[in-house]
């Protein structure tokens, strides 16, 4: 893991970039569109090496998975969406439904609805993902989203992860389909003879499910479209190098495209560091993931101080931000691009991955500088509503007329000005 002085930080430290597999997934999504379960069979076959019988898992494959599942990942399984849970309740009252008069006669107001039905993707390509089910179904299931769709890549064997399978079974969830990447995308966006369309599809993915969910935004909801890996660790001299350390691996594990960074003043602890991150590899079970990942995007950055670190990931705007500084509380008000903020030396990134409650869907690529991590919001609608009396109507009619009128949209001016001249 090199280190940089921040005035030498290379030209593409701040890009946003990614691979283009454009060409592919149009076809892909053409090909779905055009013949449903049919091509979904091809390009699983193509890609995932495996011929389907049947895509969706019966009932009993999923109660098989619940019965099977070791007692001690099931307790944690429900301790975990317990904590999703009760974080997700709490997020729910920020939406609330009302009514009420702007004006005499005027009563505006929101009605906070959920969406009927949602897909989502679960990654099971090195690793099953069975936290992702939960961090996206269970604020789901708060929201009041009525059905849900769950798609997940085969094993070779065509089965999706038994761990996978029973998370399902656990969450109440029995449409479970072994469709993955951009075939898994498509066929849920559009719909096919077995997997009916969603109304919006959540969840992260490769490139491919990227680019698919970024092409098929519009004939579905999409929750965001999610890129490499990040981590930023801003620290200082008191922070502890084996921590710091044990979580750029951990972060550097997910993917060889993974952007661990450390961000520091203390250029002996940019060498410690240095120091506990080969000691620690060796005993790394993703240590031959995790060194790519180390050689080809990671970055210790030397800063004139705290000030200037905060600065960096302003711009930078990651996805997972530590705060490993003697006094946190006094930066943390600056910092405000990150996907979710981990203060103290205590709070590991990987908490928030699994077992805090926080959701670990979140905003890549620089993408936190205008949008926040998956929550109850991105499984409800809010509408508007109006009503209006006839003093309503005088008091706040020939303003919209005026507007109109200077639109130059005649008719918009009419439909308000009968009403005005009716007694």
């Amino acid at each position: 893991m090199k280190i940089y002085r921040y005035p030498d930080l290379p030209a593409g430290f701040y890009e946003r970039s990614a691979t283009d597999v454009s060409a592919t997934v149009r076809r892909i999504i053409k090909e779905v569109r055009q013949h449903g379960d049919r091509a979904v069979r091809y390009f699983t076959r193509r890609y995932d090496r495996v011929v389907l019988a049947d895509l969706r898992v019966d009932d009993a494959g999923i109660q098989r998975a619940v019965r099977d599942l070791e007692p001690k990942l099931a307790a944690a399984l429900e301790a975990v969406r317990r904590n999703i849970r009760t974080f997700a309740v709490r997020q729910m009252k920020a939406y609330r439904a009302f009514e009420f008069q702007i004006r005499p006669g005027v009563f505006t107001g929101q009605k906070v609805v959920p969406v009927d039905r949602v897909g989502i993707y679960v990654p099971a390509g090195r690793y099953p993902l069975v936290s992702t089910l939960l961090m996206c179904a269970v604020p789901a299931q708060v929201a009041g989203v009525r059905q849900i769709a769950v798609c997940s890549p085969p094993s070779v064997q065509g089965s999706v992860a038994p761990a996978i399978l029973a998370a399902a079974g656990l969450l109440g969830i029995r449409e479970v389909y072994r469709v993955g990447g951009a075939q898994a995308i498509a066929a849920l966006a559009l719909g096919t003879r077995t997997i009916p369309a969603v109304d919006k599809i959540a969840g992260p993915g490769n490139t491919y499910v990227a680019q698919a969910k970024k092409a098929l935004y519009g004939d579905c909801g999409i929750d965001g479209i999610a890129g490499p890996t990040e981590v930023m660790i801003i620290a200082d001299c008191q922070a502890d190098p084996s921590f710091i350390a044990a979580d750029l691996l951990a972060q550097a594990e997910h993917d060889t495209r993974a952007n661990p960074v450390l961000v520091t003043d203390s250029r002996l602890l940019a060498r410690r560091v240095q120091r506990e991150l080969k000691v620690q590899l060796r005993s790394l079970a993703t240590r031959a993931v995790a060194r790519k990942a180390l050689a080809k995007n990671a970055a210790i950055i030397l800063v004139r101080d705290l000030a200037q670190a905060i600065e960096i990931a302003n711009r930078k705007a990651p996805e997972h931000l530590e705060l490993q500084v003697r006094r946190p509380r006094q930066f943390q008000r600056q910092l405000r691009h990150f996907g979710s903020l981990f203060i103290g030396r205590h709070a590991a990134e990987a908490l928030g991955d699994y077992s805090s409650g926080l959701n670990h869907t979140l905003p890549t690529a620089g993408s936190a500088r205008y949008t926040g991590g998956l929550s109850v919001r991105d499984f409800l609608k809010v509408q508007t509503t109006l009503r209006v009396t006839r003093r309503g109507l005088k008091a706040i009619g020939p303003d919209a007329e005026t507007l109109a009128r200077a639109e130059g949209l005649d008719g918009h001016g009419k439909s308000v000005r009968r009403r005005l001249l009716v007694p």
